[in-house]
């Protein structure tokens, strides 16, 4: 098993290299047009003039949401992964800074600010999230939003013991396949997400991201320390009730002046 690292990746593009980035935009999964369609309705909607994306990465989201005519401007944090944004329909219209999210300054007011796709965990200290939201905030109009899109950490189906929970084995019919599991450690926070893959032939590869989650109430609190209060959360991007069984949330945040 080798590690998933090819010699070719800048370091400086961080997890999401040219090897990550080269497969990104594949068909299907995260990418298929009826994951991306409701969450640009919601954005378009909520969209009051000019509106920027942390983490835009190839501009899965930010892309289609220029296409419909909202100005998008983004930053990102790996060159690999911006490079890819003008190709695509819309693209060429989405204004990119090369930056962390936690700090990078664009010019400007915005009406609205989001993160989408759980890449708020990929920031992982609690200080660095804060820092996120701060960022967020003077970034905005008064009064403008900022929403994140997260998944919720899967504890409950840690029994005593047990660090590890699957999220999905798929065996291939020419005998590779895919295994992917999230570990956790409840006391930090933190969890990783691995991913296993094996070829035909045999030759695998492993792929461990490190991540922090939050709760929805830490994540309130963060917003409060930015000048931000709740103004919605959703089980998903049809607006559906969070509840208790939710798996994600997207939550809305208002600059308060």
């Amino acid at each position: 098993m080798t590690k998933y690292r090819n010699a070719g990746d800048d370091p400086a593009d961080g997890w999401f290299p040219e090897s990550v980035a080269a497969g990104y935009d594949a068909p299907g999964g995260a990418n298929a047009p009826e994951v991306v369609t409701p969450v640009v309705d919601v954005l378009e909607d909520l969209a009051d003039g000019v509106v920027l994306e942390f983490a835009v990465g190839t501009g899965r989201i930010a892309a289609p949401l220029a296409a419909r005519g909202v100005p998008v401007s983004g930053i990102e944090l790996s060159r690999a992964m911006a490079a890819r944004i003008a190709s695509k329909p819309g693209g060429d219209a989405v204004e990119v800074t090369i930056g962390d999210m936690t700090t990078t300054r664009v010019a400007g007011r915005f009406s609205l600010v989001y993160l989408v796709f759980n890449t708020i965990s990929n920031v992982t200290t609690q200080d660095g999230q804060v820092d996120v939201f701060r960022n967020a905030a003077a970034h905005l109009r008064s009064g403008g939003l900022f929403l994140v899109e997260v998944s919720l950490p899967d504890l409950r189906r840690l029994p005593p013991g047990q660090d590890t929970v699957p999220f999905e084995v798929a065996p291939a019919a020419d005998s590779g396949g895919y295994v992917g599991f999230d570990q956790y450690d409840v006391v930090t926070q933190q969890f990783t997400s691995n991913h296993v893959t094996v070829s035909p032939d045999g030759k695998g590869s492993f792929r461990r991201i490190p991540f922090r989650y939050a709760w929805p109430s830490e994540l309130d609190l963060m917003a409060r320390i930015a000048g931000m209060s709740l103004k919605h959360r959703w089980a998903d991007w049809d607006r559906s009730e969070f509840t208790a069984d939710s798996t994600k949330h997207v939550s809305i945040w208002g600059k308060n002046r």
